[in-house]
């Protein structure tokens, strides 16, 4: 059972939650003992994962099953992507119950014409407003506890303008979304732009090489933001890590020097507790029983 604070808990306290990005148990494990509040599950390192661009080529049970592993896997809140819920109303009427069912404590759905591109991508496609707020309105009716944190996410600003982004925002806020995400902000001024005008909290995504200018978050808390997901963090992270793991490998036919060993590796995802539940129940012995 998660004992730490729950995501509501956190929004509602001063300051800008942060939300660093992870695509499997692994790399959620490792934000919740960085010390982070919260882990934000990417679907472009969800799809990367299984050998996929971010294209909206998953399927809602996959994104769900994915999530669950991360959910189970952390004591703090997980914050899933769940693309543009998969279809209609009644589709993501499901998408909701299936996230929610498997201990997440937020989605954000988004007004892309399916199938969905990255938000940092040309090409893409919005669906009507009336659809829009007709399906953030179906998420919001779906859940079963109010802890279940509803995000909108509107692209509409790559496609159209801003003032058509925050028309879309404080609509979705005014249909029961809790909190407003406009994707891919052109410039620090359209970034601070958006908390000024859309009336609730909003969440910033921080995507590095992508259309919104890099920002120390310190900042993005004073321009009024109250959320923050970095998706790639871990991602880039871990594919530089190992491209340079391998080059050396290649280069000089030594696997690279590890600063812990295979026992303190085990550890820091349980092995202790379940050395002591061996223990206690003699897990050891059952086979000559």
């Amino acid at each position: 059972m998660k004992t730490n604070p729950t995501l509501r808990q956190q929004l509602a306290a001063p300051g800008l939650v942060i939300a660093p990005g992870a695509y499997d148990g692994i790399g959620a494990r490792q934000i919740e003992q960085a010390g982070f509040g919260a882990v934000y599950m990417t679907g472009a390192g969800t799809s990367a994962a299984r050998g996929y661009p971010d294209f909206g080529l998953l399927t809602m049970s996959e994104m769900v099953e994915n999530a669950a592993v991360m959910a189970r896997s952390i004591n703090i809140p997980l914050i899933a992507d769940a693309d543009t819920g998969y279809g209609n109303e009644l589709n993501v009427t499901r998408t909701v119950r299936e996230y929610e069912s498997r201990g997440v404590a937020a989605i954000h759905i988004e007004d892309q014409v399916s199938p969905k591109r990255c938000g940092h991508l040309d090409g893409k496609q919005v669906i009507s407003r009336e659809e829009f707020v007709s399906k953030i309105r179906a998420a919001v009716e779906a859940r079963h506890t109010p802890d279940f944190v509803i995000i909108a996410r509107t692209d509409a600003r790559a496609m159209m303008d801003l003032d058509e982004a925050i028309w879309r925002a404080n609509a979705a806020l005014q249909a029961g979304a809790d909190i407003a995400f406009v994707e891919a902000t052109q410039s620090l001024e359209e970034m601070a732009e958006v908390p000024r005008r859309v009336q609730g909290p909003c969440l910033l995504n921080v995507v590095p090489g992508g259309r919104t200018p890099n920002i120390d978050l310190r900042e993005a808390g004073a321009m009024g933001y109250k959320l923050a997901i970095l998706p790639g963090l871990v991602l880039v992270a871990a594919m530089e890590a190992a491209d340079a793991a391998l080059a050396q490998l290649k280069a000089t036919q030594m696997p690279p020097t590890i600063t812990r060993g295979v026992a303190e590796t085990f550890r820091r995802f349980g092995a202790d507790e379940w050395d002591a539940l061996r223990t206690r129940f003699n897990a050891g012995e059952t086979m000559g029983r």
